[in-house]
């Protein structure tokens, strides 16, 4: 072989730009994951990562047996350094081994032509490394009730819903398990995060903490603020009143993600509606802000996850899809919106799932989909005044503020209905 068909096989095998790509690629993951090791002051740092990364690269492009030898080579370094550390007495160096495996592993892909995974993983994995104070005061702020609502959330997603059949089981073709489960997992799936949230940054301000306990539940929110708020005197009206609002207005973003999810379609013909009662609430919200509101005591919200909980909510939700579904059929488009007008008192989330799903299937229109969900919304922003009245009978002023500021809200979503059917 002469020398010039030599070097077009090697550029063939090897181009260029395509390595000069993959070189850059495994630097930045090197680098990425060494600095931070670097920063907190580990052994391996930045030219440890950076050369594992690249001896895992240019060893996937000779073939899978060098690849494998790197990463022997790798395990071999992993455990001189913790022999060493043990020798020294030491504490093992088990988070940086398995990081530094992990920028072999990731080099090795880079070899083979993959982007997306090797960048995304190394960003993954540089988060928890760079968060370790933070995951361990969380972790060990969890109760036994999260970490089995968080197994349970694993259980419903990886284990229930693949073996549930994608069918209509009933002879009404009313009922497909898989469909409706994966409605359950996904609401389930925001109200844990929701919860999170809630727990972690709760006592950042009493808007903040009505914004976040409105995304998992509005009712309980409202429940558990309102005689707290009361109890501060005439002073944290205004405040109360803004609480409200700021979990209606939680409401109405939940039931927007879940249309987002579920049905598109419905989404753009259900935003105008519920942007025009966010906007009005926002603005009430606005005008009734105290700055010098004191810090709220924790809530205390139950895990949104149990066995008892999710139970009540599918039997909910498939009531109000079975439901939904006969009255669409049998009664028109007003028996449907009837019903859904009652579903929001009972759960807005469970009632726009259903005609989210209904509108997905193509039983209902987007915009009478779209109209379902608003006017849920709407009951359910008011189910709140009773509560409201229930917490703080003296208070006829505070009343009063919060039932014109939820009907000013339900009028202008009435009325962005109204200019959407007309035209």
């Amino acid at each position: 072989m002469s020398a010039t068909m030599h070097l077009v096989f090697i550029t063939s095998r090897f181009p260029p730009v395509e390595i000069a790509q993959k070189i850059a690629v495994s630097l930045g993951i090197g680098l990425l994951l060494g600095l931070e090791r670097e920063w907190s002051h580990k052994e391996l740092g930045v030219r440890t990562f950076t050369v594992v990364s690249l001896l895992g690269m240019l060893s996937s492009l000779l073939g899978n047996s060098y690849a494998l030898m790197s990463l022997a080579g790798t395990f071999l370094l992993v455990v001189f350094v913790n022999t060493r550390s043990l020798l020294k007495k030491q504490t093992l160096e088990t988070t940086t081994s398995a990081a530094l495996m992990v920028a072999a592993v990731l080099g090795i892909l880079i070899g083979q032509g993959h982007l997306f995974t090797p960048v995304a993983a190394s960003i993954i994995v540089t988060m928890l490394l760079a968060w370790r104070a933070e995951l361990r005061e969380f972790a060990r702020g969890l109760t036994l009730e999260e970490i089995r609502s968080a197994v349970l959330i694993g259980l419903l997603g990886f284990v229930i819903y693949p073996i549930l059949p994608d069918r209509f089981v009933d002879p009404w073709r009313l009922m497909n398990p898989r469909q409706a489960w994966v409605v359950i997992v996904a609401l389930a799936g925001i109200g844990f995060v929701n919860y999170v949230l809630l727990r972690a940054y709760g006592t950042r301000g009493i808007y903040y903490t009505a914004l976040l306990g409105g995304l998992v539940n509005s009712t309980a929110t409202v429940a558990e603020m309102c005689p707290w708020l009361v109890a501060g005197g005439e002073g944290l009206m205004g405040m109360a009143v803004a609480v409200v609002l700021l979990t209606n207005i939680a409401m109405f973003l939940r039931n927007l993600a879940i249309l987002a999810i579920f049905s598109p379609r419905a989404l753009m013909q259900a935003l105008v509606p519920l942007f025009a009662m966010t906007a009005v609430s926002g603005g009430i919200t606005w005008f009734r802000y105290k700055r010098t509101a004191p810090p709220p005591n924790q809530l205390r919200f139950s895990s949104p996850l149990s066995w008892p909980r999710i139970t009540k909510f599918g039997v909910l939700f498939l009531f109000i899809q079975t439901a939904a579904d006969l009255a669409q059929r049998y009664l028109g488009r007003f028996g449907f919106l009837s019903l859904s007008v009652v579903g929001g008192l009972v759960s807005s989330a469970s009632t726009t799932a259903a005609a989210a799903l209904l509108v997905s299937r193509g039983r209902l229109t987007p915009s009478l989909g779209a109209t379902a969900v608003v006017l849920c919304s709407i009951s359910s922003a008011l189910v709140d005044l009773p509560l409201v009245y229930q917490q703080t009978k003296p208070n006829a002023a505070l009343i009063r503020a919060v039932a014109l500021a939820s009907l000013a809200t339900a009028l202008a979503g009435l009325a962005a209905l109204a200019c959407k059917a007309l035209f």
